[in-house]
């Protein structure tokens, strides 16, 4: 299942939407705002980047800049709560699922969530399975 991670008023979010609705391929949307990412999802996310916070920080985000926070010196908990609280620091959107991570929109990266388009069978390892669960049950 692929999760999609966005933020209102994000045009780069819209355009994947509309991809993934698009060429039929079923997603969950998670707005950064309303939905309270929790510790062990941002490890997650974490993890599966390719050049680990660099890849969906942003570290032009207001608060990074005018609070002068230090992302490098954190620990990878204080990372996460300080996501948690701060979830506008998140490069948007993060697409994301059981094979690829993207983050932003690239119509070519894009094509690999349609061409890799499969059922995961992660049989409540993912850490999406609680929300997402249901969904592959019925596929």
């Amino acid at each position: 299942m692929i999760v999609v991670y966005t933020s209102p008023g994000c045009s780069s979010c819209r355009k994947v939407k509309n991809y993934l609705k698009d060429n039929n391929l079923k997603f969950i949307e998670k707005n950064i705002f309303n939905t309270l990412l929790n510790k062990e999802e941002i490890k997650y996310l974490i993890s599966r980047t390719e050049n680990g916070t660099d890849d969906i920080i942003s570290k032009r985000s207001k608060i990074i800049q005018e609070d002068r926070v230090d992302i490098e010196s954190m620990s990878i908990n204080e990372l996460c709560d300080f996501i948690v609280e701060n979830p506008s620091i998140l490069k948007r959107p993060i697409i994301i699922d059981d094979r690829n991570l993207q983050v932003g929109y690239d119509e070519e990266e894009i094509e690999l969530f349609k061409k890799l388009k499969s059922i995961s069978r992660c049989e409540g390892v993912c850490p999406h399975y609680e929300t997402c669960g249901e969904i592959r049950k019925e596929c």
